[in-house]
């Protein structure tokens, strides 16, 4: 049995994941606050305001896709090779991949390295969820679920800061990929300095003991020596193919419809309020959008810190469920009832991220519970991002929505907001793990 880590141990495994967790956001956060001035920049002559749009839908669908196959990828990686180094991996994927954007001459170029930085976000999520809660007793998994959580979110905050303190423009924008870059440090302490899961470990001695001795040799009836790897079915079986069939598969598809319904209802719903504000504010009211985004995000930490809390006094189901309740009324009352020049928009944008942001401390929380150790980072790393493969379409979709609906703003937001409402079936058949230790 693999002794469990000390206590310094444990938070020095919390700090390099959270700040993973940050570096992953930055990663998020460049392109909304840059995507303008680069397609200034790389355009030149040939810039128009619809085609600089169409590049952004563009990064951003990178972005998410990369996630999607990184964290499907990384997280099997996470799996087999451990969750430390496999997060070491994650940091530096999408660090040197942010960091080589400030060199590109092409928009086609960015978009590919847009593609990369996404593929190591996706696969820090589940490698640095895993690596946390495997690496506390489960006392405290609560706590740190919610530090964890808060991680992305911390990082686009930071982004938008550091674009209020130093202006981006078409003429001075690659200093934000180059900062992006320095992450690089981390991944090289989380790949050598970071102790690895106890649990993993357990595992990995577990599966180790189960199998023959691969190529033992044996003497057949002619008397010459022959070669044989006799090995248990769940040595040879990889993560991806036992959480497909049963029993884990019905736990998989679960995993895959609550981790997919948050991230699609804050991509085709969420975001619109910014771009909402900045249509409506205009010149008048320039920083209506700047305010927006700051709202929205200052919910988002607090909403993506207290969601694991929450969890645990509630219960996982019924906590899932209301957080879908109040995401859908609070998300479609905003765009159906109010104006972005509305006295109770913004505090209602900062009431929006703090509800809608509760389940990405849910998250965390819930997913490593959901699978045993073997195939965690797997399955988390299924169940988390496979809803980036249907929000990089609904992007899209959205896109043509607003361009039928003549610009509507409100009515796409109304539509789109109503995702959160599956949420309130769908928990109902998940299995309530509250109070039960991490499954071995």
């Amino acid at each position: 049995m693999t002794a469990p880590l000390s206590k310094s141990a444990s938070l020095w495994v919390l700090f390099v994941a959270f700040a993973g967790l940050v570096c992953a956001g930055v990663q998020l956060g460049l392109m909304p606050l840059a995507a303008l001035s680069v397609a200034k920049s790389l355009l030149g002559d040939a810039f128009t305001p619809g085609l600089a749009g169409d590049w952004f839908a563009r990064y951003t669908a990178a972005m998410m896709l990369g996630g999607a196959f990184g964290g499907i990828a990384l997280g099997a990686l996470g799996d087999r090779i451990g969750r430390a180094r496999a997060t070491g991996v994650c940091v530096l994927l999408y660090s040197l991949a942010g960091g080589a954007g400030a060199f590109v001459t092409s928009q086609e170029q960015l978009l590919a390295l847009r593609f990369l930085a996404g593929f190591g976000v996706g696969g820090m999520w589940p490698n640095g969820v895993a690596l946390v809660a495997e690496s506390w007793a489960n006392a405290s998994r609560p706590m740190v679920a919610g530090i964890a959580g808060t991680g992305l979110n911390v990082g686009i905050f930071c982004v938008s800061q550091l674009g209020r303190a130093k202006q981006v423009t078409p003429e001075s924008w690659r200093w934000l990929l180059e900062l992006s870059g320095t992450s690089v440090l981390l991944g090289l302490v989380a790949l050598f300095l970071v102790p690895e899961s106890p649990k993993w470990l357990a595992a990995r001695r577990s599966s180790r003991g189960n199998e023959t001795p691969s190529n033992r040799e044996r003497k057949d009836t002619d008397g010459g020596w022959v070669k044989v790897s006799l090995v248990t079915s769940t040595a040879t079986r990889s993560p991806l193919s036992e959480l497909f069939r049963p029993p884990l598969l019905r736990r998989t598809l679960i995993g895959i419809a609550l981790g997919a319904i948050p991230l699609i209802g804050a991509w085709a719903a969420s975001k619109w309020m910014i771009p909402w504000a900045d249509a409506v504010g205009g010149t008048a009211h320039s920083g209506l959008k700047a305010n927006t985004q700051q709202w929205w995000a200052l919910g988002a930490i607090l909403g993506s810190f207290f969601g694991a809390h929450l969890a645990n006094l509630l219960g996982r189901r019924v906590t899932y469920f209301l957080i879908s309740l109040g995401s859908v009324t609070l998300t479609c009352g905003i765009f159906g009832l109010l104006k972005p020049l509305d006295v109770a928009f913004l505090p209602l944008v900062f009431a929006q991220g703090f509800v809608s942001t509760l389940f990405f401390g849910w998250l965390p929380l819930y997913l490593p519970e959901l699978f045993p150790t073997r195939v965690r980072a797997t399955g988390a790393g299924i169940a988390y991002n496979s809803g980036r493969f249907i929000s990089s379409v609904g992007i899209f979709a959205a896109g043509a929505f607003m361009a039928w609906s003549g610009g509507d703003y409100a009515r796409v937001g109304v539509v789109t907001g109503l995702i959160y409402a599956l949420g309130m079936v769908v928990v109902w058949w998940a299995p309530d793990t509250g109070g039960k230790p991490l499954e071995d």
